[in-house]
């Protein structure tokens, strides 16, 4: 039986490192800054307010390669294939495969060639993994989640 953890969140403005290396991304704060979640890349789903779900490549924890482990923990999302704005969108992200732990790189160009390894793993389990397929019958109303709540989901 497959299991997700489930964020539900407000997109907010970031410090564009993302968008500045070419893989843009949702940042919903989390309220758990304890780790309930573990932190690292996940391959999931994204769901719109509009219903629409999107593939995602997903990053939880600190950002080490740019905070250490000072940073504040943060859910940030890349969403495949996906261009525009989602500031001020409240999302709901499913984290379904984690790929990898966090880590530290010692430049921008070895830190993009992981993140180009982790869309390529993303786009894997979303192919093999539908969004048709999500638990949301166990997800009694998304929209009862706290903001920034993580929850653990099976179905």
């Amino acid at each position: 039986m497959p299991e997700y953890f489930v964020v539900r969140g407000t997109v907010e403005s970031g410090d564009q490192r993302g968008r500045e290396l070419g893989f843009p991304t949702a940042n919903i704060a989390l309220s758990d800054q304890s780790g309930s979640v573990g932190d690292g890349v996940w391959a999931g789903w994204v769901r719109r307010s509009d219903g629409t779900h999107l593939p995602a490549a997903i990053s939880v924890g600190r950002r080490p390669t740019y905070y250490g482990a000072d940073g504040y923990r943060l859910l940030e999302a890349h969403l495949l294939d996906f261009s525009g704005d989602l500031y001020g969108e409240t999302l709901v992200v499913w984290l379904g495969a984690h790929l990898r732990e966090q880590q530290k790189y010692s430049s921008a160009e070895d830190l993009i060639t992981a993140l180009k390894n982790d869309i390529a793993a993303a786009t894997q389990w979303t192919a093999d993994h539908p969004a048709a397929s999500l638990p949301t019958a166990s997800l009694p109303g998304a929209s009862l989640l706290a903001p920034g709540e993580v929850r653990r989901v099976t179905g």
